[in-house]
């Protein structure tokens, strides 16, 4: 049975709201200047150890392993309680997750955020109940835009990677579908440093309504290769 994959952050929920209150919780309780929501923007995406840093490089600070673990301990702290102050699903969200069940698809999630926080943004919003599997940036050794996470979360949702489609909002994404072998959707409402279409994606789409269509493309294409 073939899976779709979806990332998180910019791409099922708009989250950026909450991402930026927590880090900058982080860098002023620091003594580190706030920044921007348009500059945390392009911060996203490789998780909140990755988003401190930036933060950091930001703000011209010099870090090591060291002094990123409290800080990172803080955001986690933070974050838990707050994760869904703002966020919610993107509109269309719900109405596909639904629609690709009752038509026989398996869905999980693959994303960078760590499990810890991801499983309870899920709960809280009531989304976890559509997916077979929840697969964060710390479930396994890697991350993306390395292929294990995404073939995990294939295998964890009981499918088959030929047919599977990945659908994310930028690189780490894209790459990681092209490192296992699967077409990718992007969503060009996420949060990437460059318009998506330039990394290439085999499909892009403006709202989750369009998300059938380009699904029904890419598994034409892949029954006829």
């Amino acid at each position: 049975m073939s899976v779709l994959v979806f990332d998180l952050d910019g791409t099922l929920v708009s989250s950026m709201e909450d991402l930026v209150a927590t880090l900058n919780v982080v860098m002023t309780h620091a003594g580190h200047d706030a920044i921007p929501e348009d500059k945390v923007a392009h911060m996203v995406g490789m998780g909140a150890k990755v988003l401190i840093q930036r933060g950091l490089d930001h703000n011209n600070v010099s870090w090591t392993d060291e002094t990123i673990a409290p800080l990172f301990q803080h955001f986690l702290e933070h974050y838990a309680d707050n994760s869904t102050v703002h966020t919610r699903p993107f509109d269309g969200v719900v109405r596909a997750m639904e629609r690709f069940r009752a038509d026989g698809w398996k869905l999980a999630v693959c994303t960078n955020k760590a499990e810890r926080l991801t499983l309870p943004l899920l709960e809280k919003l009531n989304l976890d109940r559509h997916f077979d599997a929840v697969v964060g940036g710390d479930t396994y050794p890697t991350a993306k835009p390395h292929a294990e996470p995404l073939l995990g979360a294939i295998e964890r949702a009981g499918g088959r990677v030929k047919g599977s489609i990945m659908v994310g909002d930028s690189g780490p994404d894209i790459n990681a579908a092209r490192n296992a072998g699967i077409p990718v959707i992007a969503v060009d409402f996420g949060y990437t440093p460059v318009p998506i279409r330039e990394l290439g994606p085999d499909r892009v789409i403006s709202h989750f309504d369009e998300l059938a269509g380009a699904v029904a493309d890419l598994t034409a294409l892949v029954r006829t290769s």
